[in-house]
């Protein structure tokens, strides 16, 4: 929106006439008419006064204002993209710097509309695409002054990839300092740049301590979660979950012993004798296997050390005790269960 097009907009609001507004202004009402025509602009000095007199800012009245609604935002967007399959890419371009200069402030406009620019002259090759950035990247760097961190990592992101596809990468990592150091996506980051710039050893050691860490992540979201449906007794979910954990364990090469261990507390929720035999029967002859993934090729560039053998022991010692406790009432006198406790402490 024009600032003639602001004056107009809020002189109406105030139900002033062009008079009224050029006498308030000490100014001719042929200059107020000028004004929201767009054939003149107000004296710089006259700013406040207009400001004030229309109760706006002097943001609102330069149109520094995100005056579009997400769904304005949408369909501008959808058209966008229609127009890049029918209209020369330049035009479109056009057409978007014009209206970014129109809201210059709403970060929800400009980072979508550089994000579907930058992707289309990447996959259609536009002639001179190269020209487009500074403009493009200037936009992806104005979303970088957000109060919102999310909009701060997106524009962050984009600025990355963009340097990173130029193989600028000593531009490209400055921006990962938008990131935390707890954010993975950092660390992906790093060993993305770290794999092209001949320190491979660097990158394949973040890449695994990435799996690593992710898989320990997703198990404490899957055990969470299963704890919650046995709260709720839903029982067909507490079971899958545990499929699931063992299928993760198993995927990401954690060994034996973590792949049959996430049944036995919903066996034991379910009072279900068979299957809390078989799974405490196969944790007793796996837990020797408990420190199996640090000799996973998986993991093999990480500085992972071994499992001491007492700390299988140990393992294997508590849940020898266990046997006994109230937790198991519901097992004693189950043939299959006396037999174990038997071979166990042969």
């Amino acid at each position: 929106m024009t600032i003639g097009n602001v004056i107009k907009k809020y002189r109406k609001n105030k139900g002033m006439t062009q008079e009224e507004m050029a006498a308030c202004l000490g100014v001719t009402a042929p200059a107020v008419n000028k004004w929201e025509r767009g054939s003149t602009m107000p004296d710089i000095a006259l700013l406040a006064p207009i400001a004030r007199l229309l109760g706006i800012t002097t943001d609102e009245l330069l149109s520094f204002q995100d005056e579009l609604t997400d769904e304005e935002i949408d369909q501008y967007l959808s058209k966008v993209q229609k127009d890049l399959e029918s209209k020369d890419f330049h035009d479109v371009f056009l057409s978007v710097k014009e209206k970014i200069e129109e809201y210059p402030n709403c970060e929800n406009l400009i980072w979508p509309a550089a994000v579907i620019l930058d992707a289309k002259r990447m996959t259609t090759e536009p002639p001179n695409k190269d020209r487009y950035d500074s403009v493009i990247f200037g936009w992806f760097e104005r979303c970088l002054l957000s109060e919102d961190e999310q909009m701060r990592n997106q524009a962050a992101d984009s600025l990355f990839h963009a340097y990173f596809r130029q193989e600028n990468y000593e531009k490209a990592v400055q921006y990962l300092d938008y990131f935390s150091l707890e954010n993975p996506e950092r660390k992906r980051k790093e060993a993305l740049v770290n794999s092209k710039t001949g320190k491979r050893a660097e990158a394949y050691r973040a890449y695994e301590e990435l799996i690593y860490s992710g898989y320990q992540h997703i198990q404490m979201a899957l055990n969470d979660l299963r704890i919650l449906y046995m709260e709720d007794e839903n029982h067909e979910m507490a079971r899958k979950l545990v499929e699931i954990s063992s299928a993760a364990a198993s995927a990401f090469e954690m060994g034996r012993y973590s792949e049959v261990c996430f049944g036995l507390e919903v066996a034991a929720w379910e009072k279900d004798a068979a299957w809390t035999a078989r799974l405490v029967r196969e944790i007793l002859d796996s837990v020797d296997s408990i420190g199996d993934f640090t000799k996973s090729k998986l993991y093999q560039h990480m500085l992972l050390k071994s499992i001491a053998p007492d700390v299988s022991a140990g393992i294997k010692q508590e849940l020898l005790k266990s046997l006994g406790d109230e937790t198991f009432s519901y097992m004693q006198g189950n043939e299959d269960w006396e037999r174990l406790k038997r071979d166990a402490y042969k």
